[in-house]
């Protein structure tokens, strides 16, 4: 990421236009776009139905999705294409996370019968998650989890599961029972039910705003100290931004692994709140 935006820095001859540059710098990698590596990707037909227009072309962050999912599955194919009955390596560090996955999140959430049985589903997002977080510090690729529409799609899945098993657990009328809560004056559920209703959204939407804001913010912060090399014109300034902004990329590092971790943990807990409604 830092040297992709040095290299840039040939290209600038004017104040204004450095500017520009480093505005285009941070929105090349937080945006989606039509372009990747330098080449246009393809353009697909628009879908009408009815108000609602559906653009299927391809993006920057679609490619990251179909290479993320492919590091996933060549990842696990190949460590796990042959068992051993003492992983080591890479599939010691696979295994240890689907336990922690399993041990620390699944089963406390959501009781050992629907946190084994949700467990696949879980690791799954938080691997699927985690690797698009450290690929947005990468140069060559671009933040899919810095895109608000994919935040929004993956905290879609959780809230789809979680009205599932709600539903399920609790049948229709028991789960729609926790709108009223038992033991409450009447008048009190004119402000009691509008809000346990609104919590159904809310909480998908926390999930998304969450992940999306702190991927943006560390990205751009990174690419801000940086740039103020190339804004400022001084090669001074490099002494002060560079280990400012690898301590920074450290820091993402971390909050690649947080940020997949709350995603889930949270994902796990409004579940399990779903699912526990009738008592």
């Amino acid at each position: 990421m830092i040297l992709s935006m040095l290299r840039g820095g040939d290209d600038t001859h004017d104040d204004h236009h450095e500017a520009e540059t480093l505005n285009e710098w941070i929105l090349h990698h937080l945006q989606d776009t039509d372009k990747w590596l330098g080449a246009k990707l393809p353009t697909l037909p628009t879908v009408e139905l009815g108000p609602l227009t559906i653009d299927f072309s391809i993006t920057s962050n679609v490619v990251m999705l179909w290479i993320g999912s492919a590091i996933l599955i060549a990842m696990f194919w190949l460590v796990f294409r042959a068992p051993k009955q003492v992983p080591s390596g890479m599939a010691n560090a696979l295994e240890s996370l689907v336990l922690f996955v399993r041990d620390e999140i699944a089963i406390p959430n959501l009781g050992k019968s629907l946190g084994l049985q949700l467990t696949p589903f879980l690791c799954s997002m938080f691997f699927f998650i985690l690797v698009l977080n450290l690929m947005g510090l990468v140069p060559v690729f671009t933040s899919a989890t810095g895109n608000i529409a994919f935040t929004a799609a993956m905290a879609g899945v959780s809230f789809i599961v979680t009205q599932y098993y709600g539903f399920k657990k609790n049948g229709v009328k028991g789960y729609f029972a926790h709108f009223f809560p038992s033991g409450v004056p009447a008048p009190l559920y004119l402000i009691l039910s509008p809000i346990e209703f609104l919590g159904i959204f809310i909480k998908p939407f926390v999930l998304c705003m969450r992940l999306f804001a702190n991927m943006v913010a560390g990205h751009t912060v990174i690419y801000a100290i940086v740039g103020l090399i190339i804004v400022l014109q001084s090669v001074w300034v490099s002494f002060a931004a560079i280990p400012l902004a690898l301590a920074l990329n450290l820091l993402e590092l971390f909050v690649a692994f947080l940020q997949a971790y709350i995603f889930v943990i949270l994902t796990a807990l409004f579940i399990g709140m779903a699912a526990d409604h009738a008592h």
